[in-house]
């Protein structure tokens, strides 16, 4: 009786959660993200730093949906092509695909195949070139606002963590004070897989943060990130899809901002 209990709760606060999720799709919520020191929304060039093809829509979708809506100008810095099992070319072009279901424009999605970052674990990326390789970014398209992973990079993932140590890297050595940058916060492994459900302690955390330094960013088209996800045919195998379907990745992001 009390297992059943706790399986008709959780079921209520998950479809409760779906609700929430779909009332966001069709009447998008007001957001303070990106917006100017006034707190008026303006329209921004943001980069995107990921490590492998896939990371945009398994961890970041959120993101790009809410920002991609509201009109943000979104780039993807993508600094390996995922070459461990010898198809980066084909993953290249998955990325593509998928940047083109979460309305980035093709010319502004660029995948690096440089022989410092190349996919695996136990491959140490330089963090010092990879601050270049963001600067240069930068200035080429007046970017305002960075995003990228956090330290722990959601996964452990070695190379999603020397991203957020090459974007730190930039940050701390840039003399372009106002640009932004804002990691996404890695969670418990409960959270993680807790579908939708995670969706109201992600409003909360961020609702506590001071002056503004968290953000809660709700996925207001969860459908879309299903297919851009299934556009990586080659990483779409059976427990990717249970990810996606039970990730609260696909469902919500939050955001911190970085120090500089």
């Amino acid at each position: 009786m009390d297992w059943f209990l706790i399986f008709v709760s959780v079921a209520i606060i998950w479809l409760a959660s779906i609700c929430k999720i779909l009332h966001a799709s069709f009447y998008p919520y007001q957001s303070s993200f990106a917006n100017n020191a006034a707190g008026s929304l303006q329209k921004k060039n943001v980069l995107l730093v990921i490590a492998h093809p896939d990371d945009e829509s398994m961890f970041f979708s959120p993101t790009i949906n809410q920002l991609t809506s509201r009109g943000h100008n979104m780039h993807i810095l993508c600094m390996s092509t995922g070459n461990a099992d010898g198809i980066g070319d084909v993953r290249k072009e998955e990325l593509y695909r998928a940047s083109a279901i979460l309305k980035v424009p093709l010319q502004q999605v660029t995948v690096l195949d440089h022989p410092d970052f190349q996919d695996g674990f136990g491959k140490v990326w330089n963090s010092t070139v990879l601050s270049n390789i963001v600067e240069k970014k930068v200035l080429d398209h007046a970017i305002d606002l960075i995003i990228t992973f956090d330290n722990y990079g959601v996964s452990g993932h070695c190379n999603h963590r020397d991203v957020h140590r090459g974007v730190q890297r930039f940050m701390l050595d840039t003399s372009h004070r106002e640009i932004e940058a804002w990691e996404l916060v890695s969670t418990n492994i409960v959270r993680k897989y807790s579908g939708p459900i995670d969706i109201w302690l992600s409003f909360w955390t961020a609702h506590r943060s001071l002056n503004g330094q968290m953000h809660c960013l709700l996925n207001e088209h969860p459908l879309r990130s299903y297919v851009a996800m299934s556009q990586h045919l080659t990483q779409w195998v059976w427990f990717r899809k249970l990810f996606v379907s039970f990730s609260s990745y696909t469902y919500v992001n939050t955001l911190r901002k970085t120090n500089k």
